[in-house]
């Protein structure tokens, strides 16, 4: 969820699309933000790399795709995780054939 759905006050609804749409949903604790910036990251990776360090040790084993609703948050954290963070529609899309 990003930091921008959580001020927004978005962060129910997108869990509870999420979970909706999941099996199992993981929201990591303590990433309430990927320090990407907006588009900073692409020019000071070390903010999101500081951001998103308690992220890896997080994703459990078996799990192999995240879903966020930022495209330069799910950049962000598919570097900093192992796995691939895609958009939230593409969850929505798939569960919805």
């Amino acid at each position: 969820i990003t930091c921008t759905s959580r001020r927004k006050g978005l962060a129910g609804v997108m869990e509870k699309v999420t979970k909706a749409c999941a099996k199992t949903v993981i929201i990591p604790d303590d990433i309430t933000c990927c320090g990407f910036a907006g588009d900073k990251g692409f020019t000071k990776p070390e903010l999101n790399a500081s951001s998103l360090v308690p992220l890896k040790c997080q994703v459990p084993v078996g799990c192999t795709e995240g879903y966020s609703n930022s495209r330069t948050c799910e950049l962000g954290l598919s570097e900093h995780s192992g796995i691939e963070y895609r958009s939230i529609l593409y969850l929505v899309d798939k569960v919805s054939m």
